[in-house]
């Protein structure tokens, strides 16, 4: 068929298509709540302390999983959320700042979306809803790439990894320049000042309201892209105080707590053994002045987080104070497991910028870090966290609500990824997935499994036992095929060897079975090299860390651009003094 007359085709139908589904008034809202770095754990309905209630409703609702994986870091998930497609085949190999620079620009290490890739807010928008995206972009800032060509109707979004909650045009690092912010494919306008998760849910009702005044009939698509819990850690005040003296026993305690509670809600097995791992550190062995400081950075993560889920309630209320909560659906996760970097590296930059007095912490012009002792608690009772392949990196909450047909606080804990949300919701609004062809032209096909049978109780698994799902992010690898998951990760998290675990019965990859399954060991890294070479994952410079990578993309994209060489050799004599006189200052941060 000629092109021409193909887009002509894909055109009508596309129309058609909408035509009939317009008639359906039934066709639910949707509603994409995208937490940022947040552990398995630091939901209440998951076994957390930390006060989520207005998630924890969704979770009472509907459906938890609890055996629902997504990438170890932000990029890369929010392009297989929004497509469907393994990041390697999608354009994000790898988080742009964290690449090795020999990667860079090669296929599948685009560092944003690929143009052979089409997005469920396109897919949605095509079909008749409304599409709004408020907050965290992160999958590419060319023309092509922002919102508005992706399917989006209305955005304000933030194109890069992060900045300050307070301050939108703050750097939290060096990673270029500027903060990128963009509304409707332009350049953005800020406030001075804001707190990004209150801006975001304020920037969202807005666009609801606008659609509501123009009295249309059409259903929403509202993606919110939240900062929380991004560094620098920081909430307001009235939510810090909440938490004062909720954690002077420490991580490990705190740790110990969050199993038990996951355990009694049936999320995990009773028996779950768990990792100690050798970057938490010894809570006994601290100052008190450290314990308090300690103590002070994780009262700040939970009252962001609390925060975060005070203004999903706003949104809640809007919707139900406009008569659209009952045709909503909702999903909640989190783009990756907790923040384990201490940021050693960064501290020089970091004093120039920030302070991380005691305090400040939490406010404008402070600079909270949670670290991995904290970030232990935070995936209780998983090992690993973010940019690891370990359940901790990349086993994260995740509840989807409002469905039609679904069952109430069901707990799934059928084996299931980020690909899957986008076909679960084509599904939910009656889209049909489009093939290897869209608009005439050709295009990674949608990989993930509708939840839909899963949420309703007409299957207990998506997936065969014997169907392989590959992972790789950094040189961090994994393999699941059923209950088995075979994973290696570098140092300091992993030994850079192959294990074989049973994660359902030992989430805490406590038991290596290799030994006792030599031949599903040795098959399941043939499934591994298989997924490698058909998604083709590249294979990691020696000597290349995640850490090493981001500050040698800063000196490419923030020093020499904005210092020159001579001011480069300059900065980085005064780092070196800095490191000096605040070696020891570090001791209590890191």
């Amino acid at each position: 068929m000629h092109p021409s007359i193909r887009k002509l085709a894909t055109s009508i139908a596309i129309a058609l298509c909408a035509s009939i589904l317009s008639a359906h008034a039934a066709r639910p809202n949707i509603v994409m709540l995208v937490a940022d770095d947040w552990g398995f754990t630091d939901v209440g309905a998951f076994g957390g302390e930390i006060e989520t209630p207005n998630i924890d409703a969704l979770a009472h609702r509907g459906t938890r999983f609890t055996n629902f994986h997504a990438a170890a870091s932000c990029s890369p998930t929010r392009s297989m959320l929004l497509t469907g497609v393994d990041n390697h085949r999608n354009g994000v190999g790898n988080l742009r700042e964290a690449m090795p620079r020999e990667h860079l620009g090669k296929p599948g290490y685009l560092g944003s979306l690929s143009q052979n890739v089409v997005t469920v807010a396109t897919l949605l928008q095509d079909s008749g809803y409304r599409t709004y995206i408020t907050g965290k972009w992160n999958v590419g800032s060319e023309p092509h790439n922002l919102p508005n060509r992706r399917g989006f109707d209305r955005s304000i979004i933030q194109g890069d990894t992060g900045s300050d909650n307070w301050v939108p045009t703050q750097r939290y690092l060096p990673h270029s320049a500027t903060v990128e912010w963009f509304e409707d494919g332009k350049p953005a306008t800020m406030p001075a000042e804001f707190y990004s998760s209150t801006y975001f849910v304020d920037r969202m009702i807005g666009y609801l309201k606008a659609g509501e005044a123009a009295d249309t009939k059409k259903p929403f698509f509202a993606y919110l892209g939240f900062q929380a819990n991004h560094v620098p850690i920081q909430a307001p005040k009235a939510f810090v105080d909440k938490y004062r003296g909720k954690y002077k026993d420490g991580w490990d305690a705190l740790r110990e707590q969050r199993r038990k509670s996951a355990a009694a809600l049936g999320l995990i097995p009773p028996d779950t053994g768990m990792v100690r791992m050798g970057t938490t550190g010894d809570w006994n062995a601290l100052s008190e002045k450290d314990k308090l400081y300690q103590q002070r950075e994780m009262e700040i993560y939970a009252a962001m987080a609390d925060a975060m889920d005070h203004e999903v309630g706003r949104l809640i209320a809007h919707l139900k104070a406009s008569g659209e909560y009952d045709n909503t659906v909702f999903v909640f996760l989190s783009d990756n497991g907790a923040e384990g970097s201490d940021y050693t590296d960064a501290q020089p930059w970091l004093w120039t910028q920030y302070s991380q007095d005691i305090d400040r912490l939490g406010g404008r012009g402070a600079y909270g870090i949670p670290g991995p002792s904290w970030a232990s608690a935070s995936v209780s009772p998983l090992t690993g966290y973010k940019f690891y392949a370990a359940e901790g990196g990349i086993r994260v909450p995740m509840v989807i609500a409002g469905v039609e047909g679904g069952r109430s606080n069901q707990i799934a804990k059928a084996l299931t990824h980020v690909t899957d949300i986008p076909p679960t919701l084509l599904e939910i609004a009656a889209v049909p997935l489009p093939g290897t062809h869209y608009r005439g032209q050709a295009i990674e096909s949608i990989t993930g499994k509708s939840l839909l049978a899963l949420i309703k109780g007409e299957t207990g698994s998506v997936r065969t036992i014997d169907e392989p799902l590959g992972y790789e992010l950094s040189g961090n690898k994994a393999l699941f095929k059923g209950d088995l998951k075979l994973s290696r990760n570098d140092p300091p998290v992993g030994d850079g060897l192959w294990h074989l675990y049973d994660v359902q019965k030992d989430p805490g990859e406590t038991h290596d079975l290799q030994s006792e399954m030599p031949e599903r060991f040795a098959a399941m890294q043939q499934d591994y090299l298989a997924y490698e070479k058909a998604h083709g994952v590249l294979p990691m410079p020696t000597g290349y860390t995640p850490a090493g990578a981001v500050l040698i993309n800063g000196i490419y994209n923030y020093w020499l651009p904005t210092y020159g060489p001579t001011g480069l050799v300059f900065s980085a004599l005064l780092v070196s003094i800095a490191v000096l006189l605040k070696r020891k200052r570090t001791a209590h941060i890191s």
